[in-house]
């Protein structure tokens, strides 16, 4: 590789924000936030809104909404029910 165009890869914690479970990966994304891990070192905290712990692909968990059709939905919307 050549030497000083590649970003720094170190490791950081990513904590899925809706479940709150954390795995420690490499990456080349910087964070402000830091967490002490399991093996006693201090990593970056990385905060993500959805992992394999919580997509509905991984945990076989699926939400169904009854929303409606279109014209339900816009008369809701305005009231015209």
């Amino acid at each position: 590789m050549k030497a000083g165009i590649h970003p720094d890869y170190h490791k950081v914690v990513f904590m899925d924000a809706s479940t709150g479970f954390k795995f420690l990966s490499g990456s080349t994304k910087k964070s402000n936030q830091t967490i002490k891990w399991e093996d006693g070192n201090e990593y970056p905290l990385i905060t993500v809104e959805i992992s394999s712990d919580s997509h509905p692909f991984y945990t076989g968990r699926q939400k169904f909404a009854d929303k409606g059709g279109r014209v339900d939905r816009f008369k809701q919307k305005y009231n015209l029910k």
